[in-house]
């Protein structure tokens, strides 16, 4: 007789949880295949801490005290270092592909009320913008050239504005060419804007905006730069 698993379902194989330590072995091996030089740079870091940890030991005359001081701050200076160098990596994975703002966005901090599709998109061109709403107002987000992505962007702003008149409305590009924010400079860009509005007038212009819908064409998801695992379904449908 099979045994029922937790989940209730007879005989199926139950689903393992991602371990901590399996989340740190696939950032390390995202961030290796990015830049190569990773494993050295670690193993720098925690060399340099733990020798420097050791001489002030040993003139404080607490050499063993020091050195187990200098293994936890090289391991967490280590940790740091290699989450943001595994975000870099992720920013470089998606940037250019169709969809890397509204991948990018999925890592703001909470306040800001995002679409998850593109709002405008250029069936011909594949420009798009992508929307979010927060205390500083509306953020509209271009991807595409700048020539093109100015129109699209400024189409959509009048959209908005024809429901929500007083409210501001801040235009991004996203790109490397000249007037454009980088997409790893993205959120930043977004998080600096002042806020103007209350928490009940961020819901009120939430509500107005649905009436007015968005273009509902589905994007390939990208990979989330704040996380280690990309979407590979995502990835498979490009």
């Amino acid at each position: 007789m099979a045994r029922k698993k937790k989940d209730g379902v007879e005989g199926a194989p139950a689903e393992k949880k991602q371990r901590w330590y399996h989340n740190i072995r696939d950032a390390y091996r995202l961030t290796r295949r990015a830049n190569p030089r990773i494993p050295w740079i670690l193993l720098g870091v925690f060399v340099l801490v733990l020798g420097l940890a050791l001489v002030v030991g040993f003139l404080w005359g607490h050499p063993w005290y020091m050195a187990f001081f200098g293994v936890l701050l090289g391991l967490v200076l280590d940790m740091v270092i290699l989450a943001r160098q595994t975000q870099k990596a992720g920013y470089a994975q998606i940037e250019g592909q169709p969809g890397a703002v509204g991948a990018a966005l999925g890592t703001i901090r909470r306040g800001w009320t995002v679409e998850e599709q593109p709002v405008a998109i250029n069936p011909r061109t594949q420009d798009l913008v992508f929307r979010l709403v927060g205390r500083p107002g509306i953020v509209l987000i271009s991807e595409g050239p700048p020539h093109r992505a100015q129109r699209l962007l400024e189409d959509e702003r009048k959209r908005v504005a024809w429901v929500a008149p007083n409210v501001p409305v801040h235009l991004i590009q996203s790109g490397r060419e000249e007037g454009q924010v980088p997409l790893p400079q993205i959120v930043s860009r977004v998080q600096k804007l002042k806020g103007r509005l209350t928490t009940a007038e961020v819901a009120q212009v939430n509500k107005r905006l649905q009436a007015l819908g968005g273009a509902r064409m589905p994007i390939p998801k990208g990979v989330d730069p704040m996380r280690v695992r990309p979407d590979r379904k995502g990835m498979r449908g490009r």
